[in-house]
């Protein structure tokens, strides 16, 4: 026994690499697993991957709970997190203040780069809000979609568009090198998600990874969160 294994959204991953070190001191136990899009990470899960820990959105959560397969009294919340613009380092940022100036920055970028938009939680609501202000057609051809949204936004990073944009949620955006946060989508399209923990029904090593969510909630852990882009949770 070596690791503690994680199953996790991409959304939680700087976080959870920032607290490894701590973990560490206080359980003797690295910290290994896979982040990417939640409904991946779900679907692994339920097939049967050895796993300790899940941080994924509440709801999905919520439905492992009824599923058996997370303990429903392990669960807290680590914080919500909000989908977002980025750009690269060196671009300007992109002020997106109303619907009209969200359909302008799109239509006026050349390569958009998103997470999955059937499985991820970021790419999905771009997917939604696209049709809603009408222009998910036009844009179609400039997509760029990845498994998740950390991969995105490292393909934003190192993009040779003359004005490429990214969406995903904003604790990717933050610990990816290269790219910038530019701001929330505006009011009426935005999207703040809960991130949920809980040890999984099957844990190897329950006792560490309750220590794990203990630690991502903590008080002592609120700058942590503050600084990996989580707008609050616990404590």
């Amino acid at each position: 026994m070596t690791s503690l294994s994680v199953l996790s959204g991409g959304a939680a991953q700087g976080l959870v690499a920032s607290i490894a070190t701590k973990f560490n001191a206080q359980t003797g136990l690295d910290l290994a697993g896979e982040f990417g899009a939640v409904g991946a990470m779900a679907q692994k899960l339920r097939q049967g991957m050895p796993t300790d820990i899940v941080i994924l959105t509440a709801a999905l959560v919520a439905k492992l709970v009824e599923e058996k397969l997370v303990v429903a009294s392990s669960i807290a919340d680590v914080g919500l997190v909000e989908t977002a613009l980025a750009v690269r380092q060196r671009d300007p940022l992109v002020m997106v203040r109303d619907e009209a100036d969200l359909r302008r920055a799109l239509l006026a970028a050349d390569a958009i780069f998103l997470p999955d938009t059937e499985t991820s939680t970021a790419g999905i609501h771009v997917a939604k809000v696209l049709a809603q202000i009408g222009i998910a057609d036009a844009i179609a051809p400039r997509l760029r979609i990845y498994p998740n949204g950390a991969t995105a936004m490292r393909h934003l990073a190192a993009s040779d568009a003359v004005r490429p944009i990214g969406c995903t949620q904003s604790t990717e955006i933050i610990s990816t090198e290269g790219v910038v946060l530019s701001g929330a989508l505006p009011v009426g399209y935005g999207l703040s998600t809960m991130y949920t923990a809980g040890v999984t029904t099957q844990a190897a090593n329950p006792r560490q990874a309750q220590a794990l969510i203990n630690l991502l909630t903590s008080a002592d852990a609120r700058g942590l969160r503050e600084h990996a882009g989580f707008l609050s949770g616990a404590n």
